[in-house]
């Protein structure tokens, strides 16, 4: 019985001590108060920024004044509170948590020009600094792209980036642009990066679906600027082995706005935009024509000349409208947008239309699980004008290159019929104003994109992550061409409707584990995997010989086609990397990634990769000697990997593909040109880069260098068979590529004063493209027949005829004294043996070499950014130069047969003899022009009207510019256009492709 009792007594004792401790509990575990303020250089209060207590969930965000207050139960103990924003120096102030309860922690960040400290997100679950990193990875922000004057994001990063050559192929409403990053890295693939919005894969098609003449849009076009916080470019190989073979050509990782806990914060913004042609081209105004072409009569008939132009373009204007509203707590945080962009095209009757809305949510379940979530809706509509086709003659440009512009192009107003304006004994096209009044062509697009995405921290240092995304779309485009108009093949009319549905989905499963193992060495390893699958369905069905009423496809003789295809692709990846001494930090992957286009035996493939960096200025050496006042920064870096690219090819190119045909009532089948060969496989590519990044003079200037090289091996391409073979091309492996190159990136603040801050930046880069080991010249489609991969030249070089030439340069003249091509015997691979008969005028076959190269040489930049008081000023110049243009524009309207431009003036007023531009016509060598250009692409200066009253934090007005003005000497309307889209081997091919406009744009924007 005692001994039960004491039992009950000594069960009491914990209960009790639990009574006596809670007063010790209560003070161990203390109410702790930390405030303060975060200031920029100029003593501006900074909103928005992270205060975190390092090893802690507790942290608060700073408010539109730059103040912030943490309240926390903290044990006793020493704390470091952290403060960070992006494209600031990080600050830690140290706090002992004891008697002392309340801080007050002031803190001023200074401008992080190196950005060093900038937090990225590489693939991994796992988030880390610049500094880290042996590959190069530039940051874009929302401020360098909000006065940029771009429909899409794309085009708001031109100039931007080191690295990138970005070049916009179209001045239509949502013009299509092409990112490249260090050169191309396939020729019959893409060379377009991957673009992941907040972890969902986005499709980036370009499709035509029907021919407007090389002009399609990029889908990423669908994605609003205005919803984007930050972007994170990813250039080598060495990453690609991470994000897998999709990544080949490089990444840009998007991440979108999201609440912030505190208030809900209220932003409205509105702009009104007037598009404008920059440059006309120069027209034919002499006043005569020739009564014919025959050489030696030269009489001629007096006529009025027309500019065309003035009826094709014309001022459009545009708006674009975004209300967000966001906020949230500790728990859930929220973003909702809404948007409504109008663009009006400089062609007349065209125009671009989007609406969009995006909700992003976050919510924490407990200390362990967060849960994120994001939707994404985007409708737009365009109505559009065919530029005329590579294959197709009917448009705008096109008619008005191909007239006679001596001819009134007006409509008859007693028959309302319009004229033909080109002669039809040659090539006729469709009158321009015709095009332009009459046909009605236009595409829809509706897009939904969205993704869930769940954290877990089960354990301190272990991180999981996974992400489910989706991305479906609807691409529907129709033309319609009435009865009775003046395009050639299509006089009885046409209606044409093309669908386009593509749904991809990506799972990913990530995991990471830090671990600190001593006091110079912390762990970091990680593992996932991905599977990724897309489904594509396409229907196209044209109509001709309409009936007298009704524009749809059954108002006429159909014929239909239907396209379907699945594509899986998945992947796995394993990384470990090692910070030493906060100093060295090397990381090492490997990959291995399957794709369903490739055969069983080439399906699976493996990518390994290795990075290191090492943060020299982070020595006690270097800190304590004289060095560290002149370079306080001083980062050196490499970077090796392998990535493939398994997409180049389409689902079904492996196989020999038979098409149904219909013959004597029954059904049979034949086959198609191409011949299947299920052994082909990815093409592979190995990349090493080394750089160096620095700050100098007080962290005043830094420096970005990147020396890379980036050799593809096993290239796809069609190889053209023996005619006995039944066949015409079959898919191999064969061929080399080569990116050789550097590139820069120069930032600075010269004035950094508490009004005045000014930020400059250059940036240039510098790349050279070989292809070798081809066992033939190789034409591309969309050329012409002039454009071709040929071994020791850069892809996509123009390979044509050329002038035939005297031993001493000067032209070799027929008999008639009119220039010529050359001639000779022409070799399979490209070389050629010049030929000369008695006469010593060219014989043999007509010869083709390399003529020019559309590839640049040089890309640069030159962003400036003032901050004076209430005012900002920013300023972008970039430009290309060491490459040529095909101005195939001026070589149909110089013709004889059309002479609508300039340069037949010549010839009519008898200064060079008659048939000089017929011959000329044939010689591709004179059309091809220094497209070498400096443009400045990007000027605004904005006013804070209102920094705060009541509810409004600040209202700002803003005028900007975009493509203000092209210093260069191309004698089209523009060097960067490309006829071929956004084709990977067709560049610098100018077939009066729609000029990029001139754009004012004058807008508001308010914050509550």
């Amino acid at each position: 019985m005692k001994k039960q009792q004491w039992l009950r007594r000594g069960r009491l004792i914990p209960v009790a001590l639990v009574f006596h401790l809670l007063p010790v509990l209560a003070w161990a575990q203390a109410q702790v108060k930390i405030s303060g303020k975060v200031t920029g250089a100029d003593g501006k209060g900074l909103p928005a920024l992270p205060v975190q207590v390092k090893g802690t969930t507790t942290g608060a965000y700073t408010d539109v004044n730059g103040d912030y207050v943490i309240n926390a139960n903290l044990k006793e103990g020493s704390y470091v509170v952290s403060f960070t924003g992006v494209g600031f120096k990080p600050q830690e102030k140290p706090i002992q948590v004891g008697a002392t309860k309340t801080f007050t922690l002031n803190v001023q960040l200074l401008e992080d020009v190196l950005g060093l400290n900038e937090v990225i997100v590489t693939g991994t679950s796992v988030a880390t600094s610049k500094k880290k990193l042996g590959n190069a990875v530039a940051t874009v922000s929302a401020k360098d792209i909000q006065y940029s004057a771009a429909t899409g994001i794309d085009g708001a990063l031109q100039g931007k980036v080191a690295g990138a050559m970005i070049t916009q192929n179209s001045g239509n409403p949502a013009g299509g642009i092409s990112v490249r990053m260090r050169g191309p890295s396939t020729i019959v693939g893409s060379s377009e990066p991957l673009y992941i919005v907040d972890g969902v894969i986005m499709n980036n098609d370009s499709r035509q679906l029907i021919d407007l003449g090389g002009y399609t849009q990029n889908r990423i076009v669908d994605l609003n600027p205005a919803d984007i916080e930050r972007m994170e470019v990813i250039k080598g190989a060495a990453a690609a082995a991470i994000y897998g073979s999709r990544a080949s050509n490089g990444v840009v990782q998007i991440f979108t706005k999201r609440g912030k806990s505190g208030k809900p914060q209220v932003s409205f913004s509105t702009q009104f935009k007037t598009n404008s042609l920059r440059k006309k081209l120069e027209y034919n105004e002499y006043p005569f024509r020739f009564n014919n072409t025959t050489i030696g009569d030269n009489s001629q008939t007096a006529v009025q000349r027309y500019d065309y132009q003035d009826e094709i373009f014309r001022t459009g204007i545009g708006t674009d409208n975004n209300l967000n509203v966001s906020g949230g707590n500790d728990q859930t945080k929220y973003y909702v947008g809404v948007s409504n962009t109008y663009n009006q095209g400089i062609i007349k009757n065209t125009d671009f239309n989007r609406n969009g809305i995006r909700v992003n949510l976050t919510q924490k379940m407990g200390n362990i699980f967060t849960l994120s979530a994001g939707a994404n809706y985007t409708m737009s509509s365009s109505s559009e004008i065919p530029n005329g086709g590579i294959t197709e003659a009917y448009g705008a440009l096109t008619g008005f290159i191909f007239a006679n512009n001596y001819i009134n192009p007006a409509k008859d107003p007693v028959t309302g019929k319009y004229p033909s304006t080109s002669p039809t004994a040659i090539a006729t096209r469709t009158n321009p104003l015709e095009a332009i009044n009459r046909f009605d062509f236009g595409q829809r697009v509706n897009r939904f994109t969205g993704n869930v995405q769940l954290n877990a921290k089960p354990v301190d240092g272990l991180n999981i992550d996974y992400i489910f995304g989706v991305d479906n779309y609807t691409q529907i485009a129709t033309a319609y061409i009435p009865r009775n108009n003046t395009t050639p093949g299509y006089n009885e009319g046409l209606s044409q409707r093309a669908d386009a549905t593509v749904s991809q989905f990506n799972n990913d499963l990530t995991a990471s584990y830090r671990k600190k193992i001593n006091s110079w060495l912390e762990s970091i390893s990680g593992l996932g995997g991905t599977i990724q699958f897309d489904r594509t369905y396409t229907f196209n069905a044209k109509a001709q010989q309409l009936g007298s009423f009704g524009e749809t496809i059954n108002n006429g003789t159909t014929v239909s086609s239907e396209y379907r295809a699945e594509r899986a692709i998945m992947g796995a990846y394993i990384q470990q990397s090692f910070d030493i001494a906060n100093r060295f930090y090397v990381t090492g992957a490997a990959r291995v990634d399957g794709s369903s286009v490739y055969g069983e035996n080439e399906r699976w493939q493996f990518y390994p990769k290795v990075s290191a960096s090492y943060t020299l200025s982070e020595e006690n050496f270097w800190k304590e000697s004289a060095i560290a006042n002149a370079i306080p920064s001083l980062k050196l870096r490499a970077a090796w990997g392998q990535a493939g690219n398994m997409t180049a090819i389409s689902e079904f190119d492996r196989y020999t593909i038979y098409s149904p045909v219909v013959y004597g009532g029954s059904t049979g089948y034949f086959s198609n040109p191409l011949l299947g060969n299920p052994g082909i496989k990815p093409e592979r590519q190995v990349e090493l880069e080394t750089g160096v990044d620095a700050s100098f003079l007080n962290d005043r200037l830094s420096l970005e260098f990147t020396y890379f090289n980036k050799d593809v091996k096993d290239l796809l391409f069609r190889r053209s068979m023996a005619p006995s073979s039944g066949f015409m091309t079959r898919y191999v492996n064969a061929g080399t590529m080569t990116n050789r190159g550097f590139e820069a990136l120069v930032r600075g603040i010269p004035v950094q004063t508490k009004d005045v801050k000014w930020i400059s930046s250059v940036s240039y880069t510098h790349n050279k493209n070989v292809v070798n080991n081809l066992e033939a010249v190789i034409p591309f489609d969309g050329g012409f027949g002039q454009v071709a991969a040929v071994n020791g030249y850069a892809l996509g070089a123009f390979y044509a005829t050329f002038y035939a030439r005297n031993p001493d340069g000067s032209l070799l003249l027929t008999p008639q004294g009119l220039p010529q091509r050359e001639r000779g015997v022409q070799g399979k691979d490209g070389t050629y043996t010049i030929g000369r008969d008695g006469n010593g005028q060219p014989s043999g076959a007509i010869l083709n070499r390399v003529i020019g190269d559309p590839n640049p040489k040089h890309v640069f930049s030159w962003i400036n950014d003032v901050t004076w008081k209430r005012f900002n000023f920013r300023m972008q110049w970039d430009g290309m130069a060491g490459f040529d243009v095909f101005n195939f524009t001026r070589r149909v309207g110089e013709n004889a047969n059309y002479g609508g431009l300039k340069g037949y003036e010549a010839e009519l007023k008898g200064e060079v003899a008659k048939g000089t531009s017929a011959a000329l016509f044939s010689i591709m060598e004179n059309w091809i022009e220094k497209g070498d250009f400096v443009k400045l692409r990007e000027l605004s200066v904005s006013y804070n009207v209102l920094p705060k009253a009541g509810r409004i934090r600040d209202l700002r007005v803003t005028l900007s510019g975009r493509n203000l003005l092209s210093i260069d000497n191309y004698s089209g309307y523009d060097p960067e256009i490309n006829a071929a889209g956004q084709t990977n081997a067709v560049r610098g091919f100018d077939f009066v492709e729609v000029p990029l406009p001139r754009t004012f744009v004058l807008g508001a924007s308010v914050n509550f």
